[in-house]
C-alpha cells in the first residue's frame, strides 16, 4: 500500500519546499488543512517557521489541534514535526510570553542565550545520533544538517534520537512510537535530508511497532 502524505498547511512557512523534497523521493505529498483530506492521510508532516504562539493560534482556528490529537496519538498516523512543527508538539513554548503546544512531548521550548555565538543558529550542524530510529536508517552518524532556529527543545532524553551542540547541547531529532521530530530542516540538507523524507515515507505503522 502506497504512502498517502498530507503536509499540513496553517499558514507557517513555504510548505511547497517539503513537498519538492517528498517528490525528490519518488513520493507524492499533498499540502492542505482539509479535515476531510487529512483524516484520510498514512503520514501527516506538520513543518513550518514563524513564531510559536502565532502556529498554535492559527492551528485553533483552523480546528487542527483537536483533528492532530486523535490522527496522531488515537489513530498513530505517521508524522513528522519540522523545525516549528517539532517544537509545536512541546508543552510550552516561551516566545513572546508563555504558550501551550500540542503537548505530545515533555519538554519547553527556550530561547537561546545571547553569547558569543549569534542567535538564530543559522547553517550546517553535525547531528549525534544517540538512539537507533528508522529515521536515520542508512545515515553516517554525525552527518550534518541544515538548521534555522533561535528556540530549541528542552527535553529528558527518553524519546531524543538526535542531540546537536550550539554553545549548549540540544534535542534535535524525537521520536515517540509514531510520532518523529527534527528541528533541523531535512529538505534543505541535500543527500541527507532527503534520505530522512524517504525513510519516513518509507515507513509502516507496522515497521515501528
Amino acid at each position: 500500500m502506497s504512502a498517502n502524505i498530507i503536509i499540513i498547511d496553517y499558514g507557517m512557512g513555504n510548505l511547497r519546499s517539503v513537498q519538492k523534497a517528498f517528490e525528490k523521493v519518488g513520493f507524492s505529498a499533498t499540502i492542505t488543512n482539509e479535515h476531510s483530506i487529512i483524516k484520510e492521510a498514512s503520514h501527516i508532516v506538520l513543518p513550518g517557521v514563524g513564531a510559536f504562539g502565532d502556529a498554535m493560534q492559527n492551528l485553533n482556528s483552523l480546528g487542527l489541534v483537536e483533528l492532530l490529537n486523535t490522527q496522531i496519538l488515537e489513530h498513530k498516523k505517521l508524522f513528522l514535526g519540522i523545525c516549528l512543527g517539532m517544537q509545536l508538539i512541546a508543552q510550552k513554548g516561551y516566545e513572546f510570553g508563555e504558550h501551550n503546544g500540542l503537548g505530545w512531548i515533555e519538554a519547553d521550548v527556550k530561547r537561546f542565550k545571547d553569547g558569543p555565538l549569534k542567535v538564530p543558529h543559522v547553517g550546517w550542524n553535525s547531528v549525534d545520533f544517540n538512539n537507533p530510529s528508522p529515521l536515520f536508517k542508512e545515515i553516517p552518524n554525525h552527518s550534518d544538517f541544515y538548521f534555522v532556529h533561535s528556540y530549541y527543545f528542552d527535553t529528558p532524553p527518553k524519546h531524543v534520537i538526535g542531540y546537536s551542540n550550539y554553545g549548549i547541547e540540544f534535542a534535535c531529532a524525537i521520536q515517540k512510537e509514531n510520532i518523529f521530530a527534527t528541528q533541523f530542516h531535512p529538505e534543505k540538507s541535500q543527500t541527507y535530508g532527503l534520505k530522512i523524507i524517504k525513510n519516513f515515507a518509507q515507513m509502516t505503522k507496522e515497521s515501528i511497532c
